[in-house]
C-alpha cells in the first residue's frame, strides 16, 4: 500500500478514484461568512442576535462545536479552506489585495480545479479575496460584490437553474458581518456595509439596542462596545436573511434533496482579542453541515475539525479519494534550504466518516498557522490544539504584536484605550502586545486562555510533547519557518 501511495504522489496531484456516475454526484453549496464569530448565531447559544435560517439548517444537519480556521486573517483563510493546506505551503501568507499583494502559488492544484476535472460546474458568487485566479479556478464568476446577501442569493438562481440536471459547487462568499471602513479617516463606522441611504435592496434589516446587549467575554464592556456589537449582529442577521434566500431557492429548484449544504466564517469578530490571533475567539469558529444522504438531524459534534479538511471532505463527498497528510510519506530530503513548495497531499482529513458512522470518527489533533495580516504586520504563529490543551509558538515574540488597520480603529480599541484602562477582556494591554516565545492553555479548564501554564513545571510534559507535535508538523507541511528552530 506505501508503494502504491507513493507511486501516486510521484506522478502528480490527480484524484485516486473515478467519481461515480454523474447523476449519483451531490451538489456541494459553500457558504462562507466574513469575521462572523461563533459567539454570535442563535444556535450557538447566542439567544440575542436573530440567526432562524442558520438555525434551522443546523437543527437540519449537523452542528461543529469544535471547528477551528487554521489562521485568523480572511485571504489566507480562504486559500487553506479551497487549497486543504496551511497558508504557509499555499504562499498565501497575507493578503491578497493590492496593497499587501501576497499570492499563492501558481503551481497549486485546489478544490475548484479538482472538482471540475471529476465533472462539476463550478461558481463563485461575492468575496474571492485569494490570488492568482489560475490557482484558484471556478468556471463562473457570478458577481464580486457581497454586499448584499439578498441580493446575491437572487443572483445564483439562474447558475441553478442551469445546473439542475448536473453536479455543481457554489462558493457563496459575503462580505457581512465584516466591518466596512472609511480609507484613512478616523474613526471607522461600527456598522459593516449596513449605513447605506435606504437601506439594502430586498433586506429587512434586524435592528439592535446597544444597551439590552451581552458582551462577550472577550470584549471590554463599554458604550463603545455595545454600539459596534448593535452593528455587527444588524449585518449577521442580514447574512443569515440572505443565505435563508439562498436556501429557499435550492427547494424551489428541486435541488435541496441533492445539495450538501456547509456553513462556516473564516475568522472570528473584527475587533482585538479575535481577529488575527489564534486565541479561541480568533479561530474558533461555526461550522454548520448539512447533508441529505444522511439520517443525522439536529446532532452536535464534539471532535476537532479545521479548515483544511473542507476541501478533502468536499472531494469525499463527491466520491473522490484525496491523498491527505495522514497516510502521506515524510518531504524528500535536501537541505533545510531545499525548495519545497505546495504539497501534492492535503494536510487535513475528510469528516465525511462522521456521517456514516459518528461514534467511530475521532479527530483530538489539529494545527494552526499564521504568519501575516496586513503586510505590515509580521506576527508568525504556529500551534496546535488538542481536546484539552492548546500551545501557541509565537515565533516573533520579541516584537509587539500588530495590530491590523481596521482593528486598530475600531470603536470598541479607540474607546478602550480613552477610558484609560488597562484590562482588556481577559488580558491586561501589555499582556495582548507584549507576548511570550510560548503560551499554553488548558482549555478544558481555563476556556478563555488567562493563565499560561508554558513554564508550570506540573505542565512540562504535555509542554514537550505539544512542542515535538508541532515541530513534526511543520517538517511534514513544508513550512519554511522551521528552519527558526535552528537560527534562532
Amino acid at each position: 500500500m506505501k508503494k502504491l501511495l507513493l507511486l501516486w504522489l510521484l506522478a502528480g496531484p490527480v484524484l485516486a478514484q473515478t467519481p461515480p456516475a454523474a447523476s449519483r454526484l451531490p451538489n456541494v453549496l459553500l457558504v462562507v461568512g466574513d469575521d462572523h464569530d461563533l459567539s454570535a448565531i442563535g444556535c450557538y447559544g447566542n439567544r440575542q442576535v436573530k440567526t432562524p435560517h442558520l438555525d434551522a439548517l443546523a437543527r437540519e444537519g449537523v452542528r461543529f462545536t469544535r471547528a477551528y480556521a487554521t489562521t485568523s486573517s480572511c485571504s489566507p483563510s480562504r486559500s487553506t479552506l479551497l487549497a486543504g493546506r496551511h497558508n504557509h505551503n499555499t504562499g498565501q501568507y497575507g493578503l491578497a489585495h493590492a496593497t499587501h499583494h501576497f499570492r499563492s502559488h501558481e503551481t497549486l492544484k485546489t478544490l475548484p480545479a479538482l472538482l471540475h476535472e471529476a465533472g462539476y460546474t463550478t461558481a463563485r458568487i461575492g468575496k474571492y479575496h485569494v490570488e492568482p485566479a489560475s490557482a484558484y479556478p471556478f468556471d463562473q464568476a457570478l458577481s464580486e460584490n457581497g454586499s448584499n446577501p439578498v441580493k446575491m442569493a437572487g443572483q445564483c438562481a439562474d447558475f441553478l437553474e442551469a445546473n439542475r440536471t448536473r453536479p455543481f459547487f457554489l462558493y457563496f462568499c459575503t462580505t457581512d458581518p465584516h466591518r466596512a471602513g472609511n480609507g484613512d479617516n478616523l474613526p471607522y463606522k461600527a456598522n459593516p456595509h449596513g449605513n447605506k441611504p435606504g437601506g439594502h435592496e430586498g433586506v429587512t434589516e434586524t435592528v439592535y439596542g446597544p444597551d439590552s446587549l451581552k458582551v462577550p467575554f472577550f470584549l471590554p464592556d463599554a458604550p463603545e462596545t455595545r454600539a459596534e456589537l448593535a452593528q455587527y449582529y444588524q449585518s449577521v442577521s442580514r447574512m443569515d436573511q440572505g443565505i435563508g434566500r439562498l436556501l429557499a431557492l435550492l427547494k424551489e429548484k428541486g435541488l435541496w434533496d441533492n445539495t450538501i449544504v456547509i456553513y462556516l466564517s473564516d475568522n472570528g469578530m473584527p475587533v482585538p482579542g479575535a481577529k488575527t490571533t489564534h486565541y479561541e475567539p480568533g479561530v474558533r469558529l461555526p461550522l454548520i453541515v448539512c447533508n441529505p444522504f444522511s439520517t443525522l438531524k439536529g446532532q452536535v459534534c464534539h471532535e476537532l475539525v479545521s479548515w483544511v479538511d473542507v476541501a478533502p471532505t468536499i472531494l469525499d463527498f463527491a466520491g473522490l479519494n484525496p491523498p491527505v497528510l495522514a497516510t502521506a510519506p515524510r518531504p524528500a530530503g535536501g537541505g533545510e534550504f531545499a525548495e519545497r513548495g505546495p504539497t501534492s497531499f492535503f494536510h487535513g482529513k475528510s469528516w465525511k466518516p462522521y456521517f456514516e458512522k459518528p461514534a467511530q470518527f475521532k479527530a483530538d489533533t489539529l494545527f494552526l498557522s499564521h504568519t501575516f495580516h496586513e503586510v505590515t504586520m509580521y506576527y508568525p504563529m504556529r500551534s496546535v490544539v488538542t481536546k484539552r490543551y492548546k500551545l501557541i509558538h509565537n515565533l516573533a515574540h520579541a516584537l509587539p504584536f500588530p495590530f491590523a488597520a481596521d482593528l486598530w480603529a475600531s470603536s470598541t480599541w479607540q474607546g478602550f484605550m480613552r477610558s484609560g484602562k488597562t484590562q482588556y477582556g481577559p488580558r491586561s494591554r501589555q499582556a495582548y502586545e507584549q507576548r511570550p516565545a510560548f503560551e499554553l492553555y488548558d482549555l478544558e479548564k481555563d476556556p478563555q486562555e488567562r493563565v499560561n501554564l508554558a513554564k508550570s513545571k506540573a505542565h512540562q510534559a504535555i509542554f514537550n510533547t505539544l512542542l515535538a507535535s508541532l515541530k513534526q508538523f511543520q517538517e511534514q507541511t513544508n513550512d519554511p519557518w522551521r528552519v527558526k528552530w535552528r537560527h534562532e
